[in-house]
């Protein structure tokens, strides 16, 4: 979950706004092919250190400023009932004091340096985010090196974060409908995978933890060889390979997390979910057992949902909205992770909407794609944009870090990226028709509807702890 205040589920997508120190984004080169990103990527270099830290490193000297990401192999997919939010309240405390820099020291001490930061939280990792001048360097790493060598458990700081998180729950779940039926439809859509847990934590969770939960789960998953880190920007591999050895290469390793074995058994039937709540306007979720980020087929899915959902000219927008006037807005996501995860259609309704015919729609257009499929035109379009928007982040240092990033948690490999562009070429129309007809199943998705009532309802539940 990002710092700054956003809805909790903001992060399926693993997407946020960089700070301005990144590097401006520039329109795409006019004609691009799988060669020009092998050119591209000739300059990377990386290597796994004795601890088992993976570090990547892309250079750019374009301008004087360099990107960190420390990505975590950690969510709240590793969690269990009892310590559920605690991948998310990591993000918090990282930011909260160590030995050498105390609390608040790590974003005042960045920030005096020409920096900025931030981090995010989803179901399968957790992202620590730099952006500063290179001549920031040797501090920078000093200050990575300290908050995960020795990151400070002080109680009066573990409480007043409780609060936060609690507060956070309450802005981006109980108090926003969208996220509170996403919430209710993601724990009903998976009755035995921990995806079913939400990032933020169930209440009663966030007011339990235990000092000894915190201190256990720390030194299980925020160990190097649980990591990957990526630098792009102003820097020199070697001079970065040695700053990462005499800072982050000398924490210690741990032994290898437990696995997540388990697997979500074949859904077999509908599932159903009603939310009722003080509202304007009805709302309608649904959402199908999907793909891993690492599925072959991955790229068809994301191609299926730009036709879908992207824009006014997509498949929903027009059917759901400019034609049947049923809806306001229509939206998708399509993100993966380690384990098969899920494909959301959201819509929001205008108030007194028709949610049963606003579903049917919904239903029958997926239908009709899974049965016809999609046009030549459809299908250029979407590689057009998922292609434009590949380039697009190669073009700045913020994108490069999160796409090696990504490649090398999800794909197990930073080379994965580079093949990125011919795996978008290689969809063909029947293609996303066939994958259509197996992810649309009736049986294997959960609708939730968020219907409007009169009056709030008043849960007795107790504070959390300030």
């Amino acid at each position: 979950m990002f710092r700054q205040p956003l809805s909790w589920f903001a992060c399926l997508a693993l997407l946020g706004t960089s700070p301005v120190l990144a590097q401006a984004p520039k329109p795409p080169p006019s004609s691009k092919t799988p060669a020009s990103v092998a050119k591209l990527g000739a300059s990377v270099q990386s290597r796994t250190l004795k601890n088992g830290l993976t570090v990547i490193v892309w250079p750019d000297h374009d301008i004087p400023s360099v990107v960190l990401n420390n990505w975590f192999r950690v969510g709240s997919r590793n969690e269990r009932p009892g310590i559920t939010g605690l991948s998310h309240f990591f993000e918090h405390m990282m930011f909260n004091g160590a030995k050498k820099y105390g609390p608040g020291e790590f974003d005042r001490v960045m920030e005096a340096n020409g920096g900025a930061n931030n981090a995010f939280t989803s179901e399968d990792v957790t992202v620590y985010l730099d952006w500063f001048p290179s001549s920031a360097l040797p501090l920078i790493f000093d200050l990575e090196a300290d908050r995960l060598q020795s990151l400070a458990f002080d109680p009066k700081v573990i409480e007043s974060e409780r609060g936060v998180v609690y507060s956070e729950r309450r802005s981006g779940v109980d108090n926003d409908n969208s996220g509170a039926l996403m919430e209710q439809v993601q724990a009903t859509a998976f009755v035995a995978h921990p995806y079913q847990i939400p990032v933020i934590g169930w209440p009663s969770d966030i007011e339990s933890w235990r000092m000894e939960d915190l201190q256990r789960y720390f030194k299980t998953y925020y160990a190097p060889n649980n990591a990957t880190l990526v630098i792009t920007g102003d820097v020199e591999p070697s001079r970065i390979f040695e700053l990462v050895e005499s800072t982050l290469g000398v924490i210690p390793s741990q032994p290898a997390p437990e696995p997540v074995r388990t697997k979500e058994p074949e859904q077999q039937g509908e599932r159903r979910v009603t939310v009722k709540k003080l509202a304007q306007s009805p709302l309608l979720q649904i959402a199908y057992h999907s793909l891993a980020a690492n599925d072959p087929q991955a790229e068809t899915l994301e191609l299926l949902g730009l036709i879908l959902t992207d824009g006014d000219s997509s498949r929903l927008h027009r059917k759901l909205v400019e034609e049947e006037r049923v809806a306001i807005r229509v939206r998708g996501s399509f993100s993966g992770g380690f384990d098969p995860s899920l494909a959301w259609f959201m819509v929001d309704l205008p108030p007194g909407g028709d949610l049963p015919r606003a579903e049917a729609l919904l239903t029958e257009e997926l239908a009709r794609v899974a049965k016809d499929g999609v046009t030549d035109a459809e299908l250029r379009k979407a590689r057009n944009i998922a292609l434009a928007t590949f380039w697009r982040k190669l073009e700045t240092n913020d994108g490069r870090a999160r796409e090696l990033g990504a490649a090398a948690t999800f794909r197990g490999d930073w080379r994965a990226l580079l093949d990125a562009p011919t795996r978008y070429e290689k969809v063909t129309r029947d293609g996303v028709r066939t994958l259509a007809a197996r992810l649309f199943n009736s049986d294997h998705r959960t609708v939730g509807w968020v219907v409007p009532t009169t009056a709030a309802a008043t849960p007795a539940r107790k504070e959390a702890s300030r």
